[in-house]
């Protein structure tokens, strides 16, 4: 929605109009709407023809032929699988590739994909075609924007979308947080009553509800000068939940009624796969609306069309009362609790089917609590606002309004919204229009502390931070950290790890720039890292001038647009800086390591390191080199042990040294195995992803001893065990080895490269599943090759029982349902899952190790509809997984959303993960 004010207007209330926003609104229709869903969606060749898609203006070079607006949500509502939505929760979603063509989520793999940021832009860009088109004199880029986003947005999603609005042409425009720009509207409307409005109000909680997400502030109202002075004080976490949950679960409970209508009897009710999910809840939605409605009829029907020719004839229906939806909805999301009654944390929610991180518990009410508890020294509201479409239903608005006067034992006051719809595009107006200073204002500055954080032993966030950014801090005001020196190298990146709170937490006062916290109990959340690489003049002729250090400090900033700016100072010439920026793609999530400091004898295991590979030293007794493993593991303990904060600094030790390697084949096989070693498993520390570009230009040079089996091996156990931090690029490149070494000439791949590592079939194995950023049809390629060497046993047919435990655990792994660190975007197909899976249960288990083990993994619940086996195939996994005897906890990822174990992370990675080291995905 859009709304603006000419200038020279002043500050009347008719001086913030809404734009309409030319759309087609049927095939080759197009009408002018005050609100443009959205959504896009991707016909099929042909499903459209060349007029029906044509808009008043030419169409953009980069034009896919994407519908967008309301013909989108209509073609969605009628054809699954093509339909785009909820990209701005996309944005926000960190254990996803937000850059990556992800779209529509589950989708077929002929349907055409985009990012969440692409897509987003795309939306921006139409809204900035239409008014170009009617606004030619005055094209929106040259106008003063505002761009309104979740209050909860953390940092780097608000990068994300800054970014989407330059892709869309908008390179100049600010964030506003939307719960601001409600009450902003608000008190823009009342602004000359406003003392008066305003007399018995000292705190407003806004509480808006949209599409996907639940936004959380509190406005502090103070009289200065008898006129009311308004400040937000706080904003709640980050919340995946709202009117697309809601319809999500009717969509639920309408598969549930057409499943017992079809199924027959002593069979599992039929599941909708994704793309008819998503359909059938485009439908929900609007059956939603009506019923929940002041003048809700007594009941509603949704009907879900067939498929292709059957588009009209396979349609059925279900029908919901207006009393059902009123508790399944109201009830349900809204519910009447006490006061100090918090979020239920429960291990998996109904309502994660799309691939996004929904919250655990859908009552919002709850939420609610726990963010009035968290800020209970900022008093008890006295006046609520209620924004966003979901309280365009009447039952939905009185509830959360008696809810919350019921906890304070008094009537909470409601500041009257007339229409929840536009208020965020009229208040991001009346917002700029204040900053003119006509209008009143909502000052606040940042919404969050941040923190860098500091290493101390512990892992996670319990662990030291030093305040970088106080909350409340003025936009455009820039804070160093004064008293606080880094040394940075020349040549090489730097990569600080940050934390942001929206909390003092009980009993802590808001730190100050350059105060040393404990994040444990502030309920810290991780940001990605910031780094830059520190470019300086260097002096070639002087020795070890590259890589000489400079003192820095840090000084951080809330920038006018509403995003964090963090730069690095050269302590003895502030006026030499470099930007910090987020790094915001390719970065595999995981706790942080135990980081204790380097044990007393390091620098004795560094010596030990130099005496075997140091340039000094060209004619080491071979002796020294059977004995270093053994030397290391006597000074610094049993390497099982070796926490990443020690592996780390040991990889630096052997990389400065890598030269070394080549002097013997003994040399050679050492390095490897102990580099592998040491990185493994290519991420989890801040200089990971540089560590990685300086190890990678080696495999192209391939080992100099490669007739010594045991060199070739420790090659490929390396590139295994440090794959999590290569990209899809380097990934596939070592696929093409892959296919060579085990396929040879039937891979098609050419002649065999002269420098290629012979690898062997258990190595190679490991390998090739281990790189779970190939393209998902690779993954399906290899699997299917493997199955065919299993299916003859599957059938009885097999002159042997399977003995090759590794092929059964590589096709657990490339059909898993979770990746360990890849986007989950990556996954193969259910379908391919499936089918893969059958074979597995035709084995007899006895008689092939590891056939439980990837039946597991490959059947083991992720809680996406896009990724999940249907339920029936789960339970016979269950069954055989029970008939086995296998742990109970095989059986627990199977049947509900759990975290993988010490033990199952071991299995799955085939190393152990450094002690510390926790996948978070």
């Amino acid at each position: 929605m859009v709304a603006f004010a000419p200038v020279k207007a002043g500050a009347s209330r008719q001086s913030i109009r809404l734009f309409d926003i030319d759309q087609l609104v049927a095939a080759g229709e197009v009408a002018a709407r005050p609100l443009l869903p959205s959504v896009r969606y991707h016909p099929a060749a042909g499903e459209l023809a060349a007029g029906d898609t044509t808009l008043p203006w030419p169409p953009a070079t980069t034009d896919d032929g994407a519908v967008i607006g309301m013909l989108a949500r209509q073609l969605g509502a009628q054809v699954p699988g093509r339909l785009v939505t909820s990209a701005k929760s996309w944005l926000s979603h960190a254990a996803v590739d937000r850059l990556a063509d992800i779209l529509p989520w589950g989708a077929p793999a002929d349907v055409p994909k985009v990012s969440p940021v692409a897509a987003s832009a795309s939306t921006l860009a139409h809204v900035r075609a239409a008014w170009n088109h009617h606004h030619p004199a005055q094209p929106l880029e040259q106008q003063e924007l505002v761009l309104t986003v979740p209050a909860s947005f953390d940092d780097a999603a608000r990068t994300l979308t800054l970014q989407a609005a330059r892709d869309a042409g908008l390179p100049t425009l600010r964030l506003l947080e939307e719960p601001q720009a409600a009450l902003t509207d608000w008190l823009f409307r009342h602004r000359k009553t406003l003392r008066e409005d305003l007399a018995d109000t000292r705190l407003v909680l806004v509480c808006d509800v949209g599409g996907g997400t639940t936004d959380l502030s509190l406005v502090r109202v103070d009289l200065q000068d008898d006129e009311p002075r308004l400040e937000r004080i706080a904003v709640g976490r980050h919340l995946m939940l709202g009117g697309d949950n809601m319809d999500l679960a009717l969509a639920h409970l309408a598969e549930t009624r057409l499943g017992q209508a079809e199924a027959r009897p002593g069979q599992a009710q039929p599941r909708l796969g994704a793309g008819q999910l998503a359909q059938l809840v485009e439908r929900c939605r609007a059956v939603k609306e009506r019923l929940l409605a002041a003048d809700a009829p007594a009941s509603a029907s949704v009907t879900l069309l067939g498929g292709g020719s059957r588009l009209v004839g396979g349609a059925r229906s279900v029908e919901f009362t207006r009393d059902e939806v009123h508790a399944l909805i109201v009830d349900g999301f809204f519910p009447q609790g006490a006061a100090d009654e918090g979020p239920r944390r429960e291990r998996a929610s109904g309502l994660v089917s799309f691939g996004l991180p929904y919250a655990a518990d859908a009552a919002v009410t709850r939420h609610v609590s726990a963010f009035l508890a968290q800020h209970a020294g900022a008093g008890w509201p006295d006046a609520v606002l209620l924004n966003g479409g979901v309280f365009r239903a009447h039952a939905i608005a009185t509830r959360l309004q008696a809810t919350l006067s019921g906890w304070s034992g008094r009537p909470l006051r409601l500041l009257h919204n007339d229409d929840p719809d536009v208020a965020v595009a009229r208040g991001a107006v009346a917002h700029a229009l204040a900053r003119r200073g006509l209008a009143p204002r909502i000052t606040g500055g940042s919404p969050r502390s941040y923190f860098l954080q500091l290493d101390d032993g512990a892992g996670g966030l319990a662990k030291p931070g030093v305040c970088l950014l106080p909350q409340g801090s003025e936009a455009g005001h820039e804070l160093r950290l004064e008293g606080r020196r880094f040394a940075l190298r020349v040549g090489e990146p730097v990569r600080f790890h940050l934390a942001a709170t929206t909390a003092d937490g009980a009993g802590h006062a808001t730190p100050a720039a350059g105060d040393l916290v404990d994040l444990a109990d502030r309920d810290a959340q991780a940001l990605p890292p910031l780094a830059t690489v520190v470019r300086a003049d260097v002096r070639a002729d002087v020795p070890g001038e590259g890589r000489r250090e400079i003192p820095v400090q840090l000084a951080a900033m809330l920038t006018e647009v509403g995003t964090l700016e963090v730069h690095c100072l050269a302590a003895d010439d502030p006026a030499q800086r470099w930007q910090l920026e987020f790094q915001l793609r390719g970065e595999p999530t995981a706790g942080a390591a135990a980081t204790a400091g380097l044990p007393p004898r390091f620098d004795e295991a560094v010596a030990c390191i130099e005496r075997v590979f140091g340039a000094r030293l060209r004619d080491a007794d071979p002796k020294a080199v059977k004995q270093l493993r053994p030397q290391l593991e006597a000074l610094l303990g049993h390497r099982e042990r070796w926490p990443t904060a020690l592996l780390r600094p040991l990889f630096d030790a052997l990389w400065q040294r890598h030269r070394g390697r080549r002097r013997s084949a003994d040399h050679e096989r050492l390095w490897l195995s102990l580099a592998g070693w040491c990185l493994r498993p290519g991420f989890g520390d801040a200089l990971d992803g540089w560590r990685i570009e300086q190890l990678w230009p080696l495999f192209e040079q391939g080992v100099q001893h490669g007739h010594e089996a045991q060199v070739n091996s420790e090659w490929w156990t390396l590139w295994r065990r440090v794959a999590g931090g290569l990209d899809e690029a380097a990934q596939s490149r070592l696929l093409e080895d892959f296919a060579f070494n085990l396929r040879g000439a039937e891979a098609g791949l050419g002649e065999r490269p002269a420098r290629l590592v012979k690898g062997g079939w258990d190595e190679m194995l490991r390998l090739g599943a281990s790189l779970e950023r190939v393209p998902a049809e690779h993954k399906v390629e290899i699997g299917d090759w493997l199955l065919q060497r299993l299916r003859p046993a599957a059938a009885g047919t097999g002159p042997r029982p399977v003995r090759d435990p590794w092929t059964l655990w590589a096709l657990g792994r490339l059909g898993a349902r979770v990746p360990l660190y890849g986007s989950a975007h990556g996954v193969v197909p259910i379908e391919t899952a499936q089918a893969w899976l059958d074979v597995l249960l035709a084995l007899d288990w006895k008689q092939a190790d590891g056939a439980a083990a990837a039946a597991a993994n490959l059947a083991r619940r992720s809680g996406d509809r896009a990724r999940d086996l249907p339920p029936e195939v789960s339970e016979r996994v269950v069954g055989r997984l029970q008939s086995h005897g296998v742990p109970a906890a095989w059986i627990d990822r199977v049947r509900e959303v759990v975290a993988l174990d010490e033990a199952a992370e071991r299995s799955l990675f085939g190393d152990a993960l450094p002690p510390g080291l926790k996948l978070l995905h």
